[in-house]
């Protein structure tokens, strides 16, 4: 028997590139799945202005999980790293797809990447994750605020007079601009790249992940996204998740979180930026992969930063 599965998700080019991917991984495992897709809009798509100090998290995910627990679409797609640590209720995280490069990316109109940006350069960013960390390494910076979606923040880099702006690996990749070459081009526009180093721009939690949500209660569509989950990215981003729940880091904190798993052993690095201070706190921890709640909670107290950190931006 043919089933039908109605994807949810936003309108951006991104967006839509993603559920691709999702819709490719489900149509090679089942091949009696009929697969439609639903663009969702969400206040992130509809506001104009974005208040950085109000947070993003659930900006881009609220009204797809409602239209998810209305029936409306049988699977919801996400970037995870908007998600908040804990999704709606009757709702929940059944598959993610293998991480993509998870590195953050410097987009320049000049040559040489960070280092090689003129004094007082302006740089434009919506992370204040990201802003915390280019000013740590380069407090000469002007940092200004960005928001859009990738295109459309590649071209006010180009049609404004900024200096660079900072974007995720994984939105240019997937949508065809590869940073690993030092030179990109976008609608006629020239930049410069950079791939910036993971230890200094250590990413959000759930940076690079693709999320497949369902309804809790919804065994059929789970059975069908299993087949498409990558275990070893789904226990690294329950890991990072659940960091971020102890931190309650969702508002506006800038918090960096990472989980990999090597030779079976899970390790987790965190980097808080505390109020006042240039420099972040850092640590970090390792053990089994199924140890992940012990592991986040362990990361936490080694920081000392929790309750310093919440709702800083």
């Amino acid at each position: 028997m043919v089933r039908r599965i109605v994807l949810g998700t936003r309108g951006s080019e991104l967006a839509r590139a993603q559920t691709l991917l999702v819709e490719k991984a489900i149509q090679d495992t089942h091949l009696d799945v009929t697969i439609e897709t639903k663009i969702i809009a969400t206040k992130g798509d509809r506001a104009r202005v974005v208040d950085p100090r109000a947070g993003r998290k659930g900006l881009f995910t609220a009204e797809i999980e409602r239209a998810l627990l209305a029936g409306e679409v049988d699977v919801a797609v996400h970037s995870a790293k908007d998600l908040p640590s804990e999704t709606s209720l009757g709702t929940e995280i059944a598959a993610v797809l293998p991480r993509a490069p998870l590195d953050d990316v410097l987009a320049s109109k000049h040559p040489g990447g960070l280092a090689a940006l003129p004094p007082g350069a302006i740089v434009a960013t919506g992370s204040v994750r990201r802003r915390h960390q280019l000013l740590w390494k380069r407090a000469d910076l002007d940092i200004i605020d960005l928001h859009g979606n990738v295109p459309t923040r590649l071209r006010k880099l180009a049609e404004n007079e900024w200096d660079a702006i900072v974007l995720a690996r994984a939105g240019l990749e997937r949508l065809g601009m590869s940073p690993s070459r030092p030179e990109i081009d976008f609608d006629g526009w020239h930049f410069f790249v950079e791939i910036l180093p993971v230890e200094i721009f250590l990413p959000a939690g759930g940076q690079g992940i693709i999320a497949v949500q369902v309804r809790a209660d919804d065994q059929s569509t789970k059975a069908v996204v299993d087949l498409i989950n990558d275990r070893g990215t789904l226990l690294c981003l329950q890991a990072e998740r659940e960091f971020l729940h102890g931190l309650q880091g969702d508002c506006n904190c800038p918090v960096g979180v990472l989980a990999n798993i090597e030779d079976g052993k899970m390790k987790m690095r965190a980097q808080v930026f505390l109020q006042g201070a240039v420099a972040p706190r850092q640590g970090d921890v390792e053990g089994a992969p199924d140890d992940r709640e012990r592991l986040a909670t362990e990361l936490l107290n080694r920081l000392g930063a929790p309750a310093s950190a919440q709702g800083y931006g």
